[in-house]
């Protein structure tokens, strides 16, 4: 009996076993994951706000543009950083049907680039999270009330249009979510150059496939903002 108890008494005194040990280990990370789960969620939620924030910004300052200016700016397709006088201003002229490209921030005094974006510093960088910017032609000079919308339009994933086929959108700011990657018809971005007629982008409720969120200007919404403003288009 004595021996027995001396026994018990040095497994004791040897603390945990290895078994023990992992169904702690096991426990903890169980506590910890259930702990980090909503705080990811509360982070997607910020910075899903706060890029629709930045895009509503952003579309006050094309009509703002539009006002002080009479046109909007061109997209901006300068790729080197160190170019100070061209990279983050809109190009001289927006080529093509519906010119494609970055969003000209510096032009518009906006955020570079979106909640998960990563700023470039050299040529050779990606364009990661940095805002998809496509403009009809048509309004990157002086407009007039007479000035008609081209081919730019806005679907859901089921195909149904935002827009309509005698009001489309006159110009289109998307961020790529946090997939950092466009989804569906923004893909790819964020500078190509299609010449079909309708150029689709797409717009949808948050989903596993889908996670881009664009905002769009549409022609009635800029005359009335200019009008408002006391600047009728030319």
């Amino acid at each position: 009996m004595k021996k027995l108890l001396n026994k018990r008494m040095l497994i004791l005194n040897a603390g945990f076993t290895l078994v023990e040990m992992a169904i702690v280990l096991v426990i903890v990370a169980l506590l910890v994951s259930a702990f980090l789960a909503p705080l990811s969620a509360q982070r997607d939620l910020k910075d899903y706000t706060e890029t629709q924030s930045h895009l509503e910004q952003i579309r006050e300052a094309l009509y703002g543009y539009a006002i002080i200016n009479g046109k909007l700016p061109c997209p901006t397709t300068t790729a080197d950083p160190s170019d100070n006088v061209n990279y983050g201003h809109g190009d001289a002229t927006c080529p093509l049907t519906a010119a494609a490209g970055v969003l000209p921030w510096k032009d518009l005094g906006v955020t570079e680039i979106d909640s998960w974006g990563i700023q470039r510093n050299i040529t050779a960088d990606p364009w990661v999270g940095y805002w998809i910017y496509r403009v009809d032609p048509a309004f990157t000079t002086v407009f007039s009330l007479t000035t008609t919308a081209g081919n730019i339009d806005v679907r859901k994933s089921d195909g149904t249009s935002l827009t309509t086929a005698a009001e489309r959108a006159v110009a289109v700011i998307c961020s790529t979510g946090k997939d950092r990657v466009g989804n569906g018809q923004n893909a790819p971005a964020p500078t190509s150059f299609e010449t079909v007629s309708p150029i689709i982008y797409q717009d949808d409720f948050q989903s596993s496939t889908f996670d881009d969120k664009c905002i769009w200007i549409t022609r009635p919404s800029l005359f009335n903002r200019m009008v408002a403003a006391g600047k009728l288009p030319q």
